[in-house]
Formats: structure tokens, C-alpha cells, sequence
């Protein structure tokens, strides 16, 4: 119980982290953005935004993803973050194909004039605190290894890269002086804003077929499935056993691996599979922080058959 409180401890902490980081990043890049008129820096304020307002969520959630799992909630409450994951990602695709609309618009419309000399040192400044923010993460998250936290990290890291690749774009003006550039500037804001948004569309695009797979209880994406069975394969092979099928879904953070295995006589040794199974376990642990696992004897159904 202490173990679980600590860890949930740990994860609301990094979570905290990232929240008071995307809130001031999201409060001084809408700022610039009034103030530079940057549809680029926009989108980026606005997606922090809403990351901010989805970590509030997430920090609420956390008490339900440590309760236990009974009778009634065979998965406990792990769905809830699988399905929290598909909003988060539906809102940020949402969000980032509204900002590609806005942004074709005024390319349209004929582009606009900013200041990129201002932009690209905050862009600068803002590529170096993602890089401070990550590091805090995953130093919270070595323990832990929340999904949640996990997912901060990947939008920080994105983020990071999108600041350094913006704040390297609003510098070409200043090196830049031929007449052929110069006629491409009015509508460099807008092209950096479409380029980052067409960058940042595949994470909560991917975050979304996931969270689908988990609610729905359809089997991880196939890497995942594969090196659990390349993890208990040479372990059954070394006793004998031929494994029958795999029963591999997971929910959330959690994975939950059954194996079902077939035997030549009919006594079964407990004592045996149970040795098996914790040597089994013992190696997904390596691998694998939060599972459930389970061998099984295939009992094949022959019809109606008299008990003896």
C-alpha cells in the first residue's frame, strides 16, 4: 500500500511539472503572439493550451488508476485512461487541423509581415526549457513509468523539436537576402505553422488507434505482442511445453498476458507450473512494470463426457 502511494505520489508530482511548465510556456507564446502576430507561435501557445487543461484531467484521474480490480471491474478502472488518451488526442487533432484551416486562410488572403527577429530568440529560449522540462520528467518517471508521464514526455520532446525547427526558420530572413526569399517572407509564418502542425499531427493521431485498441480490448500493436512471446517462448521450450494460444490485451498502463499450454499426460504438477509461471514472470519483469500474467492448461471440450 505504501509502495502504490509513493508511486502515485511520483506521478502526480511529474504531472504537476508539466502543467506549471505548459501554463507559462502556453501564457508567454499567446502573449508573443499578440504581440508579434505569429500564427505559428499561435498554434503552439494554443496547444499547450489545451495539453495544460488535459494534465488537469489527468491529475484527477490518478486515485482511479490505482484502485484494485474486483467482481464487478475485472480491468479495474485502467479503461478510464484509455479512453482519457483518445480525448486528449481528438482534441489535439482537433485543434491543430483548426489552426491549418486558419493558417491556409491568410495564405490566401496574402500572408502577413512580423517580426521574426523577436520570435526566433524566444523560439530559442523555448527549445532550451523543453529540454530542462523533459529531464525533470524523466527523472519522476524512472520509477514509475506512467503512460501518462510517458505521453508528457513525447509532447515535450515534440514541442522542443517544433521550438528549435521554428526558431532556426524565423532566422533565415536575416541571412537570406535574395529576391526570390524575399517574396516567400510575407508567407513564412504561415508555412512554419502548417509544417509544424503537419509534424505534430502523427503523435495524438497515434494516441488515439491506441487508446481505441486498449478500450476495445483488441490486442496491442504487434512489436509489443511479439516480445512477449520472444520473453516466454525459450522459457516454455526449456520445460517442454509447446504454448496453444496467446491472450494478450491491455488497458491503459496495465498488460494482461494469458497463456494457454497444452500437456501430454493427463496429471498436471502445480508445483511445477508454478515454478513455471514465476520464471516467467521474473523475466517480464525486466521488460514490463505493470502486468498481469497467467499460464493456463488448455482443457479441449470433447462433448458430454461422464465424470469419473
Amino acid at each position: 500500500m505504501h509502495a502504490t502511494r509513493a508511486k502515485q505520489k511520483k506521478e502526480r508530482s511529474a504531472l504537476n511539472i508539466s502543467l506549471i511548465a505548459g501554463l507559462v510556456f502556453a501564457l508567454l507564446e499567446i502573449i508573443i503572439a499578440l504581440y508579434t502576430h505569429s500564427q505559428a507561435v499561435l498554434l503552439d501557445g494554443f496547444y499547450d493550451g489545451v495539453e495544460s487543461v488535459m494534465i488537469v484531467i489527468s491529475i484527477g484521474i490518478i486515485p482511479l488508476l490505482y484502485r484494485s480490480s474486483n467482481e464487478k471491474r475485472p480491468f479495474g478502472y485502467l479503461q478510464i485512461e484509455s479512453f482519457f488518451v483518445v480525448i486528449k488526442g481528438v482534441t489535439m487533432v482537433a485543434v491543430t487541423i483548426g489552426l491549418i484551416a486558419t493558417n491556409i486562410d491568410i495564405v490566401l488572403n496574402g500572408g502577413r509581415h512580423i517580426s521574426f527577429n523577436n520570435i526566433a530568440y524566444f523560439e530559442l529560449f523555448a527549445a532550451v526549457l523543453s529540454i530542462f522540462v523533459i529531464f525533470l520528467l524523466k527523472k519522476k518517471n524512472a520509477k514509475t513509468h506512467s503512460a501518462l508521464v510517458t505521453m508528457e514526455i513525447q509532447e515535450w520532446i515534440i514541442d522542443g523539436i517544433a521550438s528549435l525547427g521554428m526558431s532556426v526558420a524565423f532566422f533565415l530572413p536575416l541571412f537570406i537576402k535574395a529576391n526570390w526569399f524575399s517574396n516567400i517572407v510575407p508567407y513564412l509564418d504561415q508555412i512554419i505553422a502548417i509544417l509544424l502542425s503537419l509534424f505534430m499531427l502523427p503523435t495524438p493521431i497515434r494516441a488515439i488507434i491506441t487508446g481505441l485498441r486498449d478500450i476495445f480490448l483488441i490486442a496491442p500493436e504487434e512489436e509489443t505482442v511479439t516480445e512477449i512471446k520472444n520473453i516466454v517462448n525459450p522459457i516454455l521450450d526449456s520445460y517442454g511445453y509447446e504454448e496453444l494460444h496467446y491472450d494478450i490485451v491491455r488497458t491503459g498502463r496495465k498488460l494482461w498476458i494469458s497463456v494457454y499450454i497444452t500437456f501430454d499426460k493427463d496429471m498436471i504438477s502445480i508445483s511445477r507450473l508454478r515454478n513455471l509461471q514465476g520464471l516467467i514472470i521474473d523475466a517480464l519483469k525486466k521488460e514490463y512494470q505493470d502486468f498481469y500474467f497467467e499460464l493456463l492448461p488448455d482443457v479441449e471440450y470433447l462433448g458430454n463426457t461422464e465424470v469419473r
